[in-house]
């Protein structure tokens, strides 16, 4: 939960007060039987000590936010760090990371550094990557084999989990024969192809607000293709 972050607390949670608590989504957590939950470093501070042991906790460790001018290249500041993670009894860090954009490599050695550290405590590591940058348009930022080599540079720098937007049809740079795309299962199982030939474990973000019917047969799909759905309380 980094929408806070990422689109402010009006957008993020007026259409539902309640979620102006951080206990209402470690308690929605725990009810939804999610096998984690995600959040910056303030939200897990809110809550690691009451819900202690009732589900693993991923600490957040860089964010972005809304008010940053778009005209500027996309980054994110890192917020927490690997101590914050063990301090409040995590299981895993994350991390977002943008292949393209004109701050991928800094966000690279970041990101190198941070897993190191994660992985010497014993802790896992998820990283959110998502394309973006002046040579990506941005249909192409879900094109399915750009998601893929984003996926492939997160499974590179040593993620154990990867975290990775739905991926479309469209074809940005590489060319894939249509008949290996042509539905969103068979997407995902090229994304997850990607991933060391599926021996990392892919989540898929569900993007914009959709129906509940929408939901359900995109996370059939994402199932057929082997892949994992993240819920974005």
């Amino acid at each position: 939960v980094d929408q806070g972050f990422e689109h402010g607390p009006i957008k993020s949670f007026e259409v539902n007060p309640d979620a102006y608590d951080p206990h209402y989504h470690f308690q929605l957590a725990v009810d939804s039987g999610v096998s984690a939950y995600a959040a910056p470093l303030g939200m897990i501070e809110a809550g690691a000590s009451t819900y202690a042991g009732m589900l693993p906790l991923i600490l957040k460790l860089n964010s972005s936010n809304s008010l940053h001018s778009k005209n500027l290249t996309s980054d994110q500041a890192i917020t927490a760090s690997v101590k914050d993670a063990l301090r409040l009894g995590c299981v895993a860090v994350g991390f977002t990371i943008y292949p393209g954009s004109a701050k991928c490599f800094d966000m690279m050695e970041e990101a190198r550094d941070i897993i190191a550290e994660a992985k010497s405590y014993g802790l896992a590591v998820v990283l959110w990557s998502y394309p973006r940058g002046e040579r990506i348009s941005k249909e192409g930022e879900t094109a399915v084999d750009v998601i893929a080599y984003a996926a492939h540079i997160a499974a590179l720098l040593g993620a154990n989990i990867i975290k990775v937007k739905l991926p479309t049809q469209h074809l940005e740079k590489e060319k894939i024969d249509s008949e290996n795309i042509d539905s969103l299962s068979k997407r995902i199982g090229y994304v997850k192809k990607s991933c060391f030939a599926g021996r990392r474990i892919v989540v898929f973000s569900g993007g914009e607000s959709k129906a509940v019917d929408d939901i359900c047969n995109e996370t059939k799909e994402i199932k057929q293709g082997g892949g994992k759905v993240i819920a974005g309380f």
